[in-house]
């Protein structure tokens, strides 16, 4: 890499570490952004080199969302905390229509982070940008004392556009509409656990992480009585079923065997103590529409690779009570609550 004025030498990518400098705002904050940002997410809006992007104007109604990762550990079977938050701020947009356009990034580095990491870090978000085919146009550099941090914290806001005539809202969920999911539930947050935790299973779990907006668009124009669509992040499917029947003011009702979950994923929840229902997932998403196109829906999921083990797993029922129960394979019920707590912290 050339050098810039003003620096006498190039970061060491491979020995150095993140110290108070890197976030001073002076020289070494520079040659940071310099050698390392703009060179992997470079683009005409970043080169601009101001303090904002100016882009132009899209048609359609505009769609932001903002989210922060705090994933530990950083590097995980599937992903990292890079491709994560890219992945994560594409598909809050895709949730609701839209088509990702603009990432802006946040960047808190704890004093000592070795740079050879942040660079993975930095490499992989790109990566992933450049795949979702969104142009991260802006961002911000801070650096915290050594243990005031826990290594990297990523802060991203995505920007899309929602074209006319799809309007999908977690309201608008119907008594006799149908309940689907994009595939198999519990990946990220079993690989998550066994990453932290050092624990082997007999197959290999790795997080689904994937962005979900080619997906998301294959669905609207599908099913035209598509009403929702939400990723099942933090708190599973279950937490998110719960969010969707109180904000319709409907039930829901499940059927636990149609539920796609991996062998291997819910013998290790069994293991655990944990119910895979509530466990993080961050390349599934959860679909709901009239049950006459629910197979129309159910097609289209799975002529997508990232659908391939989609499945119609509930319907929406009248109930003022907003419950989410489920039917076992046993046939009794139960009660699919919120989650109550926290059961695997900094997940995503």
């Amino acid at each position: 890499m050339s050098i810039k004025p003003g620096y006498t030498r190039p970061l060491d990518l491979k020995h150095g570490r993140v110290d108070m400098t890197h976030g001073s705002g002076g020289r070494a904050m520079a040659q940071l952004i310099h050698e390392l940002f703009a060179a992997e997410f470079g683009n005409e809006w970043l080169a601009q080199g101001n303090d904002q992007a100016i882009v132009p104007p899209p048609g359609g109604r505009l769609a932001v969302a903002t989210d922060g990762h705090v994933v530990s550990p950083l590097f995980f079977p599937g992903g990292d905390i890079g491709s994560l938050a890219v992945h994560g701020t594409v598909n809050d947009l895709a949730m609701g229509g839209a088509t990702p356009l603009y990432l802006t990034v946040g960047f808190i580095l704890e004093e000592g982070l070795p740079l050879a990491d942040l660079a993975r870090i930095v490499r992989s978000l790109a990566h992933a940008a450049r795949e979702a085919g969104v142009a991260v146009i802006t961002g911000d550099t801070k650096v915290v004392e050594q243990g005031k941090g826990d290594g990297v914290f990523i802060t991203t806001t995505g920007i899309g556009v929602v074209p006319d005539g799809v309007n999908l809202s977690g309201h608008l969920a119907q008594p006799g509409d149908a309940v689907l999911v994009s595939g198999m539930l519990g990946d990220h947050g079993v690989a998550i656990l066994s990453q932290r935790e050092g624990l082997a299973f007999a197959a290999d779990v790795v997080s689904d992480s994937a962005a979900l907006h080619t997906l998301a668009a294959q669905l609207i124009a599908a099913c035209p009585s598509l009403r929702l669509m939400r990723d099942p992040t933090r708190g599973g499917l279950a937490t998110t079923l719960n969010e969707i029947a109180v904000q319709s003011g409907v039930g829901i009702r499940l059927d636990e065997a149609a539920i796609p979950v991996r062998p291997v994923v819910r013998a290790a929840c069994e293991f655990l103590g944990l119910d895979p229902l509530y466990c993080a997932n961050e390349g599934k998403l959860t679909a709901i529409c009239a049950a006459a196109d629910a197979p129309a829906l159910l097609a289209a999921m799975r002529a997508h690779p990232l659908g391939q083990d989609a499945a119609i797993i509930g319907e929406v029922i009248a109930d003022p009570r907003c419950f989410v129960r489920a039917r076992t394979p046993f046939g009794g019920e139960r009660l699919v609550d919120w989650l109550n707590g926290e059961m695997l912290p900094r997940i995503c």
